[in-house]
């Protein structure tokens, strides 16, 4: 009897690690391929000055929004997914211990998907306003803002919102695997779906307007790309996370009254750097 429960216990242990290696390596796989897309050009690439550059070019058809719309994606998969990784190994562990079936690694699949899907549709969002700046000719061809107030204002309402109480709930509930996981648990594939679509909600809550953050440095700045990601990274899982949040916070509302003093002094003109 003792032989059997030791010999059960250890294709537990084998079965719980298989499903830790397969997470792993499904999400580091979707980080650097999201990363090497990014790296390419996310199809944004044009010649200016002899030199290859991402920029965003008209007319807005169908395809060059469609574009737009995968280079957002890999946007949000490259800088939220490693710092979504232990919520979904976390899952992974607990929907081991409850399916005797064999579809832990499925369901946790389907977790990170609802979670991207949701990123999806703030990705379409970003490309709506991205389109709407265009028109307004508040963006430049390297898709960053050309006004220094509505960077400063951008920069602002950012630090402020670092402070506020949503950014608060959202952030510990992106902080907090397993009470997010014991609260919001729904069985099967589709509730795995549904389960990262809410885990998002929480990431969406949180991260929404640090997004918007790339309108300043420009959409395709990979240094403001990678800062943001460990910004996120730092804020969800190191043990002072929340009031390092803070602290970036008032880094960026003193970064936004400073461009817009600049603005004030300089009057209008294009924005290299708020």
């Amino acid at each position: 009897m003792g032989h059997a429960r030791e010999h059960a216990h250890g294709l537990v242990t084998r079965a719980l690690r298989y499903d830790r290696l397969l997470v792993v390596a499904g999400v580091l796989a979707a980080v650097v391929l999201s990363w090497a897309y990014l790296l390419a050009g996310a199809g944004t690439m044009q010649e200016m000055d002899g030199m290859l550059m991402p920029m965003s070019s008209g007319p807005w058809t169908l395809g060059h929004a469609l574009v737009m719309l995968l280079m957002w994606t890999a946007m949000m998969a490259a800088m939220m997914l490693p710092s979504a990784a232990p919520m979904i190994l976390l899952y992974a562990t607990i929907a081991r211990g409850r399916h005797d079936n064999g579809m832990a690694a499925t369901s946790s699949g389907m977790f990170a998907a609802g979670y991207v899907a949701l990123w999806t549709a703030f990705s379409l969002g970003a490309v709506a306003l991205q389109y709407g700046l265009e028109r307004l000719a508040l963006l430049s061809p390297m898709m960053e803002t050309t006004s220094k107030t509505l960077a400063g204002g951008i920069l602002i309402a950012a630090g402020m919102y670092q402070w506020s109480p949503l950014k608060k709930t959202c952030l510990q509930g992106c902080r907090s695997p397993l009470e997010f996981v014991l609260t919001h648990w729904r069985s099967g594939v589709r509730g795995a779906f549904v389960m990262g679509v809410l885990h998002g909600v929480y990431c969406v809550g949180c991260c929404w307007i640090l997004m918007l953050l790339l309108f300043v440095g420009g959409i395709m700045n990979l240094g403001w790309i990678a800062g943001l990601a460990i910004l996120v990274l730092t804020e969800k899982l190191a043990p002072a996370g929340h009031w390092i949040g803070r602290g970036a916070g008032v880094l960026l509302i003193g970064w936004g009254i400073a461009a817009l003093l600049h603005a004030g002094a300089a009057g209008p003109g294009m924005l290299s750097h708020p």
